[in-house]
């Protein structure tokens, strides 16, 4: 018997994905939200077909556009739960869905998932917390939403505890290595904005107390320490972390490149935007820069 749960997915173009999405989830879960954000491909007509509930929204951020889900599609389930639509769960993630969640103890508020990605066909399994990841995915509704920042960003709870369900929730984007480096392209333009957020205060930094343990220990890291180190040095310092001291190598040649570019190209493609955005606002000024933003990237600050 599904709980009672509203899984929301956010979507933009993804007919590839959305029917495998929804179809992991349709014997566990009450309900199944699409917010789309103008797709021109069959996704709404997917998800409708599959028996989701399709709103649709202007996309600005991650964030903004889940929680517009959280107050805006008449969610009556006593639990959320948050998937992205490349993302599936497998049947014992399911079945501890069906069975735990409506036998939760009152003082629990939100459940962990463990996710793994799954880059060109492979799982990656080594390389420090960013596959396997313990991410809190599931919250009793009105008592978590997600953090306001434009990248990386987490669930909160607001108040009480988690436990853990077993099973995998498995991200594995099957449109390509080209959509991913144009993905991570985009995703290197709004970690770029968050990290200039402390200067420029381009919106209200989220506190992270209210975080899992998981990510406040990986928010602390970033800022107090990687953070603090030289630009794009700092990336190759990462690599060699990942890489060799959280063994990453164990994950065999397409591991290496997973890691070469999760791991090592992306982090000099955030310091290349980072050293740009400084050398623009230091010219044209913070005005200028926030609409040079929404112009040329379409990220409304």
């Amino acid at each position: 018997m599904p709980a009672s749960v509203t899984a929301i997915i956010l979507t933009y173009n993804e007919e590839l994905h959305i029917e495998r999405c929804i179809g992991s989830l349709r014997a566990h879960v009450e309900r199944i939200v699409v917010v789309d954000s103008g797709s021109t491909d069959g996704t709404v007509e997917s998800a409708t077909r599959c028996g989701a509930d399709v709103y649709r929204h202007p996309f600005k951020n991650y964030a903004t556009q889940f929680n517009w889900g959280l107050e805006n599609c008449a969610i009556t389930t006593e639990w959320v739960m948050r998937i992205d639509a490349d993302e599936f769960i497998d049947a014992e993630l399911g079945r501890q869905i069906s069975t735990n969640l409506p036998t939760a103890r009152p003082e629990i508020n939100g459940f962990i998932v463990e996710r793994r990605i799954t880059f060109l066909g492979k799982t990656i399994r080594f390389g420090g917390g960013v596959s396997p990841q313990s991410l809190l995915k599931i919250w009793r509704r009105d008592k978590g939403a997600v953090e306001n920042r434009w990248m990386d960003e987490h669930t909160i709870l607001f108040e009480g505890s988690t436990s853990t369900l077993q099973g995998i929730l498995t991200d594995d984007n099957l449109k390509g290595f080209a959509f991913w480096v144009d993905k991570h392209n985009r995703y290197a333009s709004r970690e770029m904005i968050d990290t200039l957020n402390s200067e420029h205060e381009f919106f209200d930094e989220p506190s992270s107390i209210n975080l899992s343990t998981e990510a406040k220990v990986k928010r602390v890291a970033k800022k107090s320490f990687y953070a603090r180190l030289p630009l794009f040095y700092r990336a190759f310092w990462y690599f060699f972390y990942r890489y060799f001291l959280r063994f990453g190598f164990l994950d065999g040649t397409l591991g290496l490149v997973f890691h070469l570019m999760q791991g090592l190209w992306y982090r000099l493609l955030v310091d290349i935007r980072i050293t740009e955005a400084k050398a623009f606002i230091r010219s044209n000024g913070v005005a200028a820069f926030k609409a040079m933003m929404e112009e040329r990237h379409g990220l409304k600050i």
